[in-house]
């Protein structure tokens, strides 16, 4: 585990699974088909419990002067601050080790309680799985 600071605020469109974990895949495929991938736009899986369910969002950045709403999308932020993280190399070989790297993260005293379980996606093969501490005062540009 590793310490890691975000220190802007990334701004993102997303397409919410309809299940958790089943959706995830279907999720992301209408990301990419609705979404222009681009080089430097980054992706990511965002979810947190909600209603005692977890709810998955499938997401990408929002780049320049792009609007969430004119591919219709929501839209969030994912907030800067100091993240307790776990980079995962070739993270499609086990999957379950996703799962397992949150359950790691979550059990730290400083998450934030309000926070997001955030897997950023680096590449093809590998992730960074990350959990937001709890330092809402943290300064960030944005």
């Amino acid at each position: 585990m590793d310490s890691f600071i975000l220190d802007e605020n990334i701004p993102i469109m997303y397409v919410t699974a309809q299940r958790f974990p089943e959706g995830i895949e279907a999720a992301f495929d209408i990301l990419y088909n609705t979404v222009p991938q681009k080089e430097e736009r980054r992706y990511f899986g965002v979810s947190r419990p909600e209603n005692g369910t977890i709810v998955y969002r499938a997401a990408a950045e929002i780049l320049g002067n792009e609007d969430a709403a004119s591919f219709g999308l929501a839209s969030m932020v994912i907030k800067g601050g100091s993240y307790n993280t776990y980079y995962i190399k070739d993270y499609r070989e086990n999957t379950q080790a996703i799962g397992d790297c949150f359950q790691l993260l979550l059990g730290q005293a400083e998450v934030d309680p309000d926070g997001f379980c955030v897997e950023w996606y680096i590449g093809e093969d590998d992730v960074k799985c990350m959990v937001r501490c709890n330092d809402q005062d943290y300064p960030v540009d944005n």
